[in-house]
């Protein structure tokens, strides 16, 4: 049963149909309600309570909160639990599982944000919880702490019981109907929340409060925070690609439920706490939460809620149709280029004293890959060439995470930031304190940061258009030729060497040098090497999707895996020239190979579909 083929109402309100095996399931408790949904909304609920009372307990001994925030942390803790509940209550039984498990993904997340306050309280930047008004060390945790994590804790179990409703929902609906409406826009949302999730969340004046992004506060709310960006994106994902509407809607909800958690109270502590202030990072959050809550009243199929199918795309209107994606893929990426060329011309550090400014090679490296992105982002907006710039621009992107994660590393080497001032801080002190000698941040760091955030969002969106460009070719009966068959058989054997090339080419240095240690995956692992890492994730699942894709997008899918490999080879010229000694490591001689086979599958992708059309 397809989702155009379902009963009136779209989404499934856990009636199941007779005869079926699903059916004898969801039939194991009255009003077709599964045992397990329900133990699963009660232990949502359960946590739900345990949250709201962790919010009116102490959660660091002798400590206290910066301002009276229990009743705005009651209520983020138990709108989730009412309205599991309310969608159990009405019937719901895939709202209700989708809810239970966008709560449950983000649930580790935020537990390790919780456990910061155990590591070592000081340091977190929770004031809705704790705001020191003295110095402290290593301050022990107090009673509510527990019931923050007895709820998280609580939230995850939830999530195992509710996760066979969901597949049970989604047996259901059938498969997938591919006019997927407002739902393709949760994707952009989810990673723009986790781009928010990264930067700092609030602003502090407060000598007692550092206010610092993921990547520079403590280790565990770093990683708390790191966990948080990944999965949002990803528990909508699951959400985009479940069948069943019900279940959609409440992967939504849940993590915009749970997202808003995160997000609501530094907004709010910047707003009427003393010497805080309300950060972009916060707000991002905050807006993406609420904007992911409200796609569950979006309709998400084509015959969802007593809608009738006529085979037409007027029920498309409601979704930017594929100028405007396309339109929004050749403008990010373009932004991304720009702010890479920002990024690299730009200076990356700034002395804190007399010292000599030095200046790092990759960024040559950063600007080959604004080259390498504006290029075919340009072509998308031509007509006949977009589909194919398209894929390569979903593929090129990497290259800007390859480069600007070697920018951003070398800078984080050196860097060592300037002494605190008291006197910024309201705290007065005889004699001021001199500054730090060594090197900050420059704004080629901040651009490059800028670069590799619109580089994602546009890769994001590059992926959207293709979706849309392929319902729009199946809409207008294009199943032959170039656009409509599969690539050739043949190119499985290019695409296979090709991909093991590219495993060697990222993991063996392009250039040695004397006295220069290159980043590699096996060995002397750095901050550089998860661009590394990154690279050689897209180019191989461009190559995995190479034989499953028509044509024009295999081939696209090639050339833009050829051009990452080019330009990982490029890091010889460009980079290799500011070192004294400089040779072509075995990298270079692999990443150019695999650049090659990468071109040949890409011209045996589009001369196979000829003669075969």
């Amino acid at each position: 049963m397809t989702s155009r083929s379902r009963p009136p109402g779209g989404e499934s309100t856990g009636q199941a149909v007779p005869g079926t095996a699903s059916a004898e399931l969801l039939r194991s408790e009255p009003g077709s309600r599964p045992r397990a949904l329900l133990l699963s909304a009660g232990l949502v609920s359960a946590g739900a309570v345990a949250l709201a009372a962790g919010a009116l307990m102490p959660v660091v001994r002798g400590g206290s909160p910066g301002f009276t925030a229990a009743p705005l942390l009651i209520v983020l803790a138990l709108a989730p639990a009412a309205t599991v509940l309310y969608a159990l209550v009405t019937g719901r039984s895939g709202l209700a599982a989708g809810l239970v498990l966008g709560l449950t993904a983000l649930a580790p997340g935020r537990l390790l944000l919780d456990l910061q306050l155990l590591a070592d309280g000081s340091l977190a930047a929770r004031p809705e919880l704790f705001l020191a008004d003295r110095l402290l060390a290593l301050p022990p945790a107090g009673p509510g702490l527990w019931p923050l994590v007895a709820g998280h804790l609580l939230t995850l179990a939830a999530g195992a019981f509710a996760a066979g409703t969901a597949r049970d929902e989604a047996e259901l609906a059938g498969e997938l109907d591919g006019r997927r409406r407002w739902r393709l826009l949760g994707p952009v949302l989810g990673v723009a929340g986790g781009i928010g999730l990264l930067l700092a969340p609030l602003g502090s004046g407060n000598a007692y409060l550092l206010a610092k992004n993921a990547f520079e506060g403590p280790t565990v709310a770093m990683a708390g925070y790191l966990l948080l960006a990944a999965l949002l994106p990803l528990t909508v994902l699951v959400a985009v690609s479940s069948p069943s509407a019900g279940v959609g809607k409440g992967g939504f909800a849940g993590a915009g439920l749970a997202v808003l958690a995160v997000g609501v109270p530094p907004v709010v502590a910047g707003l009427v706490v003393d010497r805080l202030s309300v950060a972009p990072g916060s707000v991002v959050v905050t807006v993406a939460g609420l904007a992911l809550a409200g796609l569950a009243f979006t309709r998400f199929d084509v015959a969802e809620a007593d809608e009738t199918v006529t085979g037409d795309l007027a029920g498309e209107a409601r979704l930017p149709g594929l100028f405007w994606w396309r339109l929004a893929t050749g403008g990010l990426a373009l932004l991304a280029a720009a702010a890479a060329v920002a990024g690299a011309l730009a200076p990356t550090l700034k002395a804190n004293g007399p010292t000599p400014v030095p200046e790092t090679p990759a960024r040559w490296l950063l600007l080959g890959a604004a080259v390498v992105l504006a290029v075919p982002a340009l072509f998308v907006f031509v007509p006949r060439l977009s589909a194919f710039a398209r894929g390569v621009v979903a593929a090129t992107w990497a290259g800007v995470v390859l480069a600007g994660t070697a920018v951003l590393s070398a800078a984080l080497s050196v860097t060592e930031d300037k002494a605190v001032d008291p006197a910024l801080f309201g705290v007065d002190l005889p004699v001021p304190l001199p500054d730090k000698a060594g090197y900050s941040a420059g704004p080629g760091v901040t651009w490059t940061f800028i670069a590799l955030v619109l580089a994602a969002v546009a890769a994001l969106a590059a992926v959207i258009t293709g979706v849309v460009e392929r319902d729009v070719s199946d809409d207008a009966g294009m199943d032959a030729g170039p656009d409509g068959t599969r690539a050739s058989g043949n190119v499985l054997t290019p695409v296979v060497a090709a991909a093991v090339l590219a495993i060697a080419a990222f993991g063996t240095p392009v250039f040695t040098a004397p006295g220069y240690t290159a980043p590699g995956l096996w060995s002397d692992f750095g901050a550089a090497s998860w661009g590394l890492l990154g690279a050689l994730a897209v180019v191989l699942g461009l190559y995995a999707l190479v034989p499953r894709s028509r044509p024009v997008a295999a081939a696209s899918a090639s050339a833009g895996a050829a051009l990452v490999l080019g330009l990982h080879a490029a890091e010889l010229p460009l980079v290799g020239s500011e070192y004294d000694g400089a040779s072509a490591g075995i990298g270079f001689w692999l990443a150019l190979g695999g650049a090659v086979v990468s071109l040949v599958a890409a011209g045996m992708a589009v001369a196979g579909s000829r003669r075969t059309g």
